[in-house]
């Protein structure tokens, strides 16, 4: 087993795209079938050293908080490996379900692997389109 030190300041864009590992979900993405994900994720970080990591979920049609989970372990590990986990994805649902989640700020949608390995989120996406009310606190309507 290996030993996993202290997580390190800022994180490094591997050299070569060649470096990263990509997992792939596609279809619905619940409590009944998350286990291939799991498992992906689980078997993408096997061995030692740094883990960049990218998950590519553009052809997911549904997820529900069932994702957080594995994402979530897949960061830690990552992480304390010195490396990192990005989220490839144009939902506004997979966005809604990390926002719901608290994970949001550490995966910002990216629309391609190419992207996320440079570590460049897709532009408007992330907290800042999240749904706001149209009603202040004193009900009225803006």
């Amino acid at each position: 087993m290996c030993a996993h030190p202290d997580p390190p300041e800022p994180v490094r864009t591997p050299e070569l795209f060649d470096e990263c590992r990509m997992v792939r979900a596609r279809g619905e993405l619940d409590l009944t079938t998350v286990a291939p994900l799991m498992h992906a994720l689980e078997g993408a970080r096997t061995g030692c050293g740094r883990v960049f990591l990218i998950v590519d979920l553009r052809e997911v049609t549904f997820a529900d908080g069932s994702i957080l989970r594995p994402l979530r372990e897949a960061w830690d590990d990552c992480r304390a490996r010195r490396g990192w986990v990005r989220v490839v994805h144009s939902s506004w649902g997979i966005d809604l379900v990390l926002l719901g989640g608290g994970l949001l700020g550490r995966f910002p949608a990216y629309s391609s692997a190419q992207d996320a390995w440079r570590g460049t989120p897709t532009a408007g996406c992330g907290a800042g389109h999240a749904p706001t009310s149209t009603r202040t606190a004193d009900g009225e309507a803006r």
